[in-house]
């Protein structure tokens, strides 16, 4: 089986020959940590991983690898630049248009990538008024000839031979006006002016369906992955009847669009406790969650119990149990193994890997979890 049918037969409750094998990925800081505790400078922590835990990685079959490589993102970008510098801080402008203070240890190349975990405080949002609503529509033309790659035709010739999975990412409807107006500043918008709210989320929904037209016409996605982040530790941001009201729309449109063009998997990402909205996303044709964060109070088992094979789950380790180690560990993944028996479940951290887990520790955990998803 190759990764690209394991990976589908893993999230669609089939039989794949053994379960995907991602164990989470380090940032930044986690990586200075492991360095100093023994993994060396100059090599891939993942093959490192493997040769200390005795994973045999899957040869590479020679089949090309190329995505469709489409562009979301705004155009022109805002100009980064810093503002001012004091007290430790300072006050940037990010390529979105934000205006955000941060630590003076990081540089505004860190609001351009998630490279570490970078705590911000926003101060100002490029949307605050529908007369900044017209500027912003301007950065996302569909004629922007950036939209699609220029050997667009090449790489589906490529792409047609694949044996590993393509993903679509797109930001979702709350995530892309969260970007635009602010948290606080959409959460207000969805009371104060709701009508703004559906015609920025109309906007966003028509743009990404139409920018992955080609891609879809060409039938080389087999994964739409919705970047959403909308939750808390208890509720979700906004309430489940404005969700419907304001984001099932874009949802709903682009898992139909996706699934009639041949893919198998549309997964919402999404931080927090998701329990509130799971009932809406299976309603709209999503059919996998992540990162089912514990500490939020995400319970798998009873999501299972819940929800049956309706959707299917990736990651769910407790990013917690694996920095602990030891039994508390081995006890996490005896918490999860039910889900893992029942399919539709890709077990790994939580969440990107913090630095308070050891590199010690977490070769210990990838190496319960090589056993448990069948590498060894």
């Amino acid at each position: 089986m190759n990764s690209r049918e394991r990976y589908i037969e893993a999230l669609t409750f089939g039989k794949p020959d053994k379960i995907p094998f991602f164990p989470g990925g380090p940032r930044e800081s986690t990586l200075k940590r492991w360095h100093s505790e023994g993994l060396p400078e100059d090599r891939a922590w993942f093959d490192v991983m493997c040769e200390e835990i005795g994973v045999e990685q899957e040869a590479p079959s020679g089949v090309p690898h190329s995505g469709p490589d489409l562009n979301f993102l705004m155009n022109p970008m805002f100009e980064e630049k810093v503002l001012e510098h004091k007290n430790g801080h300072y006050i940037c402008q990010d390529w979105k248009g934000n205006i955000c203070e941060i630590s003076d240890e990081f540089d505004v190349s860190y609001l351009r990538s998630a490279k570490d975990f970078v705590t911000r405080r926003w101060i100002k949002c490029p949307v605050e008024t529908h007369e900044d609503w017209e500027d912003m529509k301007t950065r996302y033309r569909l004629d922007d000839p950036t939209r699609c790659p220029d050997d667009f035709d090449d790489r589906v010739k490529i792409m047609k031979q694949r044996d590993y999975a393509i993903a679509l990412a797109v930001h979702g409807p709350f995530w892309q006006l969260r970007e635009w107006c602010g948290f606080e500043g959409l959460c207000m918008l969805t009371i104060d002016d709701p009508e703004f709210v559906a015609e920025m989320a109309a906007f966003w929904t028509d743009f990404v369906s139409k920018v992955m037209a080609p891609a879809l016409d060409a039938g080389v996605v087999d994964h739409l992955f919705i970047c959403e982040d909308m939750a808390y530790k208890e509720k979700c941001m906004i309430s489940p009847a404005m969700c419907r009201e304001h984001l099932m729309p874009a949802w709903s449109r682009w898992a139909t669009e996706c699934i009639q063009a041949g893919a198998k998997i549309i997964e919402v990402d999404s931080d927090g406790n998701v329990a509130e909205l799971l009932a809406l996303w299976v309603e709209a044709g999503v059919n996998v969650n992540s990162p089912m964060e514990v500490a939020a109070g995400n319970d798998i088992n009873e999501y299972r119990k819940t929800f049956g094979h309706d959707i299917a789950f990736s990651n769910g380790v407790d990013k917690r149990c694996i920095a602990k180690g030891g039994k508390v560990i081995e006890d996490e993944l005896r918490r999860i193994e039910p889900v893992v028996r029942d399919g539709g479940f890709i077990p790994g951290c939580d969440h990107g890997v913090p630095h308070d887990i050891s590199w010690p520790n977490f070769l210990h955990y990838s190496k319960l979890l090589a056993e448990m998803t069948g590498w060894l």
